[in-house]
């Protein structure tokens, strides 16, 4: 068992120190009995009652009090529970070639409005995971329904070197494995789209069609979105470099995958994207405060607790 406020549990030494005093004073109380001569008198005065009683009692408030203590510590468990399993990855090229100004105010800029929009636009229902590449490819959010992080996350993507367009789609694979199984059909990958939003123009890693073959073999579909145009250029140490988008290869990816190929300005039509992902039920375990559970039992001893006190009361037979 775990809690939440587990420095509370100290409070249970106090119970052994109760246990002291409770036998301290029996044995008080057994040698002034000892010391009261007339033994006639004392047995009208303090009739002997059956002393199992007395111990229920006091036992019963013990451990009352001892249940007090775990609720008030605070403690957890784990419960299963339920959530969508379609999923939608979002990866976004931040290779130095995104900083061309053939659209405004950048590649990249454009890339993350359209990104975002697309995340705010889908059913509240779905994950989503977000991946970044340029020379390497990483998961920055892993699946979540949580919008405002992946949109805070697309905000904060910076500019790298080199293009990793292959490395992107296995590691937008990988984030999918992050998705809860299926408890009735655990080996089933979870219902999944990637989209990927690029200028196209692979330079390291293994290669787009390496990771478009893994994606079709996982049943994943890639959607590509391309940005720039054939006249954009950047400038790195005062010399310009143009930097056209490889529209080829991110349709190449699209029509292996099954998914399909877009522009910057036909991005608007990615609800094509989710039409028919359909739906998956999975079960994450998440810590659940459990105080009211050991509350309860604490009232039920407490209350028998007091049933035997007025039962030593009434000198109830």
């Amino acid at each position: 068992m775990e809690f939440l406020s587990p420095a509370r549990l100290w409070f249970l030494l106090l119970i052994p120190l109760i246990v002291a005093g409770y036998i301290f004073l029996q044995h008080r109380r057994s040698q002034y009995a000892l010391r009261f001569t007339n033994i006639a008198l004392l047995d009208r005065v303090a009739p002997r009652r059956p002393q199992w009683r007395r111990h229920l009692a006091v036992g019963l408030a013990l451990l009352a009090a001892m249940t007090c203590i775990l609720a008030f510590a605070q403690p957890k468990d784990k419960v299963k529970v339920p959530r969508e399993r379609a999923t939608i990855v979002v990866a976004i090229d931040v290779s130095l070639s995104m900083m061309a100004t053939d659209i405004e105010p950048n590649r990249l800029e454009a890339a993350k409005e359209s990104a975002k929009e697309f995340v705010n636009n889908l059913p509240t229902k779905f994950n989503v995971a977000l991946v970044n590449f340029a020379g390497t490819a990483s998961i920055i959010v892993p699946p979540t329904t949580d919008r405002a992080t992946i949109d805070r996350s697309i905000d904060g993507l910076e500019l790298a070197e080199s293009t990793a367009t292959g490395e992107g789609i296995f590691t937008s694979l990988q984030a999918l494995t992050q998705v809860p199984p299926d408890p009735a059909h655990p080996n089933d990958p979870a219902p999944a789209r990637i989209v990927m939003l690029s200028d196209g123009k692979r330079t390291v890693g293994r290669t787009a069609q390496e990771g478009a073959q893994a994606a079709k073999a996982k049943n994943t579909p890639v959607y590509t979105i391309c940005f720039g145009t054939d006249s954009g250029f950047i400038e790195m140490d005062g010399i310009r470099q143009r930097v056209p988008p490889d529209r080829t290869e991110l349709r190449s990816i699209a029509e292996t995958t099954g998914g399909e190929a877009y522009t910057a300005e036909s991005a608007g039509e990615l609800k094509d994207v989710y039409k028919d992902i359909g739906s998956s039920v999975g079960y994450d375990e998440v810590d659940k405060e459990i105080t009211a559970r050991y509350a309860g039992i604490a009232m039920l001893f407490t209350l028998a607790a007091a049933g035997a006190c007025i039962a030593l009361a009434t000198r109830f037979p």
